[in-house]
């Protein structure tokens, strides 16, 4: 028996050791539009990049899943959604879960709460004329979480965050609006820093192999799986969809398979499956209160010029 390292940890289905979703930020253009939008047309080469998420990597991502059976999540820009049909198509015939991730991809922290609101419901619209439903999750673009969207969350009748990184299972986040299931990730779990090098969006990293980027990637794993974590990627189809490391994912998830006892499930799955427990008194999560902070903390001594 190991030492548990996690204090508390959910039950999950069927005896499973561990919780886990490939979790994708469809972005596409979006982020070249957001941040060049007078001269996003004379950046090609990146269009071509990003546009590769949609064209190419989401088709071989949704026949990934379909092979081992399973149903994930795609947290997608409103602007995508309209922009890439087919793409969604190819999501929603196989079941997976379409998230809402901004019109834009904005930053919430940059915007004021009318504007935040504005396009949280541009978003919900657009998800909801897709699917026929309004979005059960929410993944804030650039982890931009502002003071105001846990209140927007609950006021859109919204199941789920999936932006934080406060905990290795799920928790609670509440407000003076009321509460809301946080599915966190962390760092270590998004494919950026070991594959993206993209002047345009001044991020120069020294792009990994998919072999070193899975050491990470799996060693996440094999610990939620011993100490019963939830384990939820921060991936991107145009990094983590390039064929190299589409095919590093496939043997990643033959290990998690051969491990055995892991429930893949989409986040709103997950979610629904936590607040059952919680409904039936069989599991009681932790809770954080939002905003950590209201005002600047007194500083002792301030450095100078």
């Amino acid at each position: 028996m190991s030492l548990q390292l996690i204090d508390n940890p959910p039950r999950w289905p069927n005896g499973a050791r561990c919780a886990v979703c490939f979790c994708f930020d469809l972005d596409a253009e979006s982020l070249l539009h957001l941040y060049y939008p007078q001269d996003a047309g004379r950046r090609v080469q990146t269009s071509s990049t990003l546009r590769y998420g949609p064209r190419i990597a989401v088709p071989r991502i949704v026949r990934i899943w379909r092979h081992f059976n399973i149903r994930q999540t795609m947290y997608v820009p409103g602007w995508c959604i309209e922009t890439y049909p087919a793409a969604m198509e190819a999501l929603l015939a196989d079941g997976h879960e379409i998230g809402h991730h901004g019109y834009l991809h904005e930053r919430p922290n940059q915007l004021t709460r009318d504007d935040e609101a504005r396009v949280m419901e541009r978003g919900v619209a657009i998800i909801e004329k897709l699917t026929g439903k309004r979005p059960a999750g929410y993944r804030c673009p650039s982890g931009a979480f502002s003071p105001h969207t846990l209140d927007l969350l609950i006021e859109h009748g919204f199941t789920y965050d999936a932006s934080l990184h406060g905990d290795d299972v799920p928790y609670i986040i509440e407000s003076d609006a009321g509460h809301l299931i946080e599915l966190p990730s962390d760092f270590p779990l998004d494919d950026w820093p070991q594959y993206v090098h993209m002047k345009d969006f001044n991020m120069a990293m020294v792009i990994q192999s998919p072999q070193r980027a899975m050491e990470v990637f799996q060693a996440e794993f094999d610990a939620a799986w011993t100490h019963g974590g939830l384990w939820a990627a921060i991936w991107h189809p145009f990094v983590s969809g390039r064929l190299a490391r589409a095919d590093a994912m496939v043997r990643l998830i033959e290990h998690m398979r051969a491990k055995g006892d892991v429930w893949f499930a989409t986040m709103a799955e997950i979610a629904a499956h936590i607040q059952g427990l919680i409904d039936s008194g069989e599991w009681t999560p932790r809770r954080e209160r939002l905003p950590y902070w209201t005002a600047p903390v007194p500083q002792v001594a301030r450095p100078k010029a």
